[in-house]
């Protein structure tokens, strides 16, 4: 992580093999982490709350939000599709996980169909640190007319997301 406040990549895929390595596995796992001028709470209501979520992570409209496990948490990604998110995990303020069937524009997210989403968040004073975790590529198939829902593409998304999360939630509340 820089201390400049920018997101680092701190996984971002396979190493390649060598001579003497097995082959490379398959990227499994994305992780990102970023320091949030913003105290802990206001991070979390940015990442749970439905006209926050809308802001930095949809097309702007308040997106729907059961904020309890196995509640329902709709994204809207304007041409790509709606999103039924499954929430998982709701410990405020520190964690907050759900499922994401990116591939599947419409379908609720399950296992099978779904990759994991999970925030970490630990306060540091008046900053919050942010650990964002997606995992689970190799156990979803990739429906060849969604290449958008792909490792390599939700790597580099999360590259900008994380950014714009971070920025959103610095302004908000001032």
């Amino acid at each position: 992580m820089s201390e400049n406040g920018k997101a680092r990549r701190t996984t971002d895929g396979p190493t390649e093999p060598g001579p003497d390595r097995e082959p490379a596995a398959p990227a499994d796992r994305i992780e990102r982490e970023v320091r949030i001028a913003a105290p802990i709470e206001r991070v979390w209501a940015v990442l749970t709350e439905p006209g926050h979520v809308g802001e930095w992570f949809g097309q702007g409209a308040p997106a729907q939000i059961d904020l309890r496990p196995g509640g329902i948490m709709q994204v809207d990604h304007g041409s790509a599709g709606q999103f039924p998110t499954k929430i998982v995990k709701v410990d405020p303020p520190q964690h907050f996980a759900y499922l994401w069937a990116s591939g599947y524009p419409g379908d609720i997210a399950v296992p099978g169909n779904a990759t994991l989403v999970e925030f970490t968040l630990a306060a540091e004073g008046e900053r919050t640190l942010l650990h964002l975790t997606e995992s689970g590529f190799t156990e979803v198939p990739l429906p060849p007319e969604h290449p958008e829902a792909s490792y390599e593409s939700h790597a580099a998304g999360w590259n900008e997301l994380i950014e714009v999360l971070r920025t959103y939630a610095e302004r908000t509340g001032r």
